[in-house]
């Protein structure tokens, strides 16, 4: 799975827990928007600062269960459509 922080958007305390739990690799954004599914993450601000992109759904329903796992709420659960780009848009409950 692939990784981006988007500029100019603060990440939030629980951060370093996507990155300790998560196999990511770093890349631009454009390239991690290009993978079939794409998991944004929310700020404390609302804002989405991470974007994670997965090329598998084995990689993104694993991804998706560590950000559950975090404690964190996917606001597409219930949704058959994207947002913003996304098919799984995580924050803070």
């Amino acid at each position: 799975m692939k990784t981006a922080l988007l500029e100019g958007k603060k990440p939030p305390h629980f951060d370093k827990h996507i990155i300790g739990n998560l196999l990511l690799d770093v890349a631009p954004p454009a390239e991690v928007r290009d993978e079939p599914m794409v998991i944004g993450v929310r700020n404390d601000a609302g804002d989405i600062y991470r974007v994670i992109g997965a090329a598998t759904l084995n990689s993104f329903m694993n991804a998706v269960e560590e950000l559950f796992d975090l404690g964190l709420i996917d606001e597409l659960q219930d949704k058959e459509e994207q947002k913003d780009g996304c098919d799984a848009i995580f924050s803070e409950p």
